[in-house]
């Protein structure tokens, strides 16, 4: 019967990282694992030079292949005896019998979800390095444009486009800087047998496992039990869970400057795209939503993970299962997202003319915060200036009234400030402090450090 998808990871949702994730590329790393510890084998003299040979040019998938995998596994119901199986009888002479010498299963799965991790989150590191340098070329262009700020969905003091996207950019960096810690301590693998003694390779384990692991580029454990413990695998899927959530914090605030009420910023919107099904004039930030909607999953499957590292004794196999769809899942749920978000923002939309008439939407009562700086400068004390501009801003409001309209009537205020002043004070692109200069610095310092 052909197989039918379920999970839009297979379709909807897949990138080139899914590739990391696949059966064949699974049983690959495990063939891989064994060849290599057949070889230190022999360097040891355990095993015959020969059978070592014959076992490296047999583990791979042009001999080994999956479909006999899974037939020995649906017979013996342990997939990872069915690829030693599987392996053994494809090795003449008698090597089969030195295949997966003195290891146990997750000598092998371990080491071999180390190989694939450290891949997945190489990978990771470009799609975010493409994210982040859509992200310095937008926070270049749009230093000096300046926008309402907004704190608690209300009108603040003015911005910059260059500070939301600066801001973005720099906490990339930070997810950048996090993977490179966290590649290496999920870099460890192990060859130490059922619990982790050693025992089956008598007085030649330590130096089996660091030769082991050496040839496979990964580091060897000091200790671990029959698994490598299982805190370095829910700092991976939690590096993930946090990625999503910065996606997810950038993909909101697209959402939020889309509405009608704001239209400041819209995500891409090709000729022939439908918004509604029903209502042919929508435009909606679907790509947007999207991104949020998967970083929930991404963060759900954290609380997989940790429960993960509560194992029974020396081990129990209560992660695997859990594993099997969790870690895939988050990978490419993330790869995606981070290209969706990519996308989105080289193809943003910003409407200036919006931009600027949001600035002056409250007649001048995002700055006084500036008017009452100025009126402690002039001797009237900060509290009762404060009190001056609460008024004057709620009348303002009351009465849609321009800010500087109702303090030049204020006697008090008039003797301080000509007419003039109070036209300089009141334009919002006066107001945006060391924004600019910021910006300036962070993309001197990302584009330094990324060699941009």
């Amino acid at each position: 019967m052909e197989h039918k998808f379920i999970h839009p990871i297979e379709t909807r949702y897949r990138t080139e990282i899914a590739n990391i994730f696949t059966e064949e590329k699974k049983l690959e790393n495990w063939l891989k694992i064994e060849a290599v510890l057949a070889q230190v084998h022999a360097e040891l003299g355990n095993i015959p030079q020969k059978a070592a040979e014959e076992i490296d040019e047999k583990a791979n998938l042009l001999y080994v292949k999956l479909e006999r995998v899974k037939e020995i596994d649906k017979e013996i119901h342990h997939d990872l005896m069915a690829m030693v199986k599987a392996l053994t009888e494809q090795c003449e002479g008698d090597a089969g019998k030195y295949v997966h010498l003195g290891a146990t299963s997750y000598d092998i799965e371990d080491t071999a979800t180390a190989i694939q991790l450290k891949e997945a989150l190489n990978y990771l590191r470009e799609s975010l390095l493409d994210l982040l340098k859509t992200l310095i070329k937008i926070t270049e262009e749009k230093k000096d444009l300046v926008c309402i700020g907004r704190t608690h969905g209300q009108h603040a003091i003015p911005t910059t486009y260059g500070m939301r996207f600066g801001v973005w950019a720099y906490e990339i960096s930070r997810h950048l800087d996090r993977i490179s810690e966290i590649s290496n301590r999920i870099s460890y693998g192990k060859i130490s047998g059922a619990v982790g003694t050693m025992a089956s390779f008598e007085e030649k384990g330590i130096e089996i496992q660091k030769r082991v692991m050496n040839k496979l580029n990964l580091n060897p454990v000091l200790i671990a039990n029959q698994v490598i413990q299982r805190d370095r695998h829910a700092e991976v899927i939690f590096i993930t869970s946090l990625i999503g959530q910065t996606l997810a914090k950038i993909a909101r605030e697209n959402r939020i400057l889309q509405r009608n009420e704001i239209a400041e910023m819209f995500e891409p919107f090709k000729k022939v795209q439908v918004g509604s099904s029903t209502m042919p004039h929508k435009r909606n930030p679907h790509k947007s939503e999207r991104i949020c909607s998967l970083a929930r999953i991404l963060k759900s499957n954290v609380i997989v993970a940790l429960d993960n590292i509560v194992l029974e004794d020396e081990r129990d196999i209560t992660n695997s299962a859990s594993e099997r769809v969790i870690i895939a899942e988050n990978f490419i749920l993330l790869d995606y997202t981070i290209n969706q978000l990519t996308q989105n923002l080289r193809g943003i939309e910003f409407n200036e003319s919006k931009i600027e008439e949001n600035l002056n939407l409250t007649k001048g009562a995002c700055l006084t915060e500036k008017v009452m700086v100025q009126l402690v400068k002039r001797g009237i004390g900060r509290q009762k200036g404060h009190e001056i501009l609460r008024q004057a801003s709620i009348k303002a409001r009351n009465e849609n009234l321009y800010m500087k309209d109702i303090l030049f009537e204020n006697n008090l205020i008039n003797e301080k400030f000509s007419k003039k002043e109070l036209d300089e004070m009141f334009d919002p692109h006066n107001y945006i402090g060391k924004a600019v200069e910021q910006v300036e610095n962070l993309i001197k310092v990302l584009k330094s450090k990324y060699k941009l």
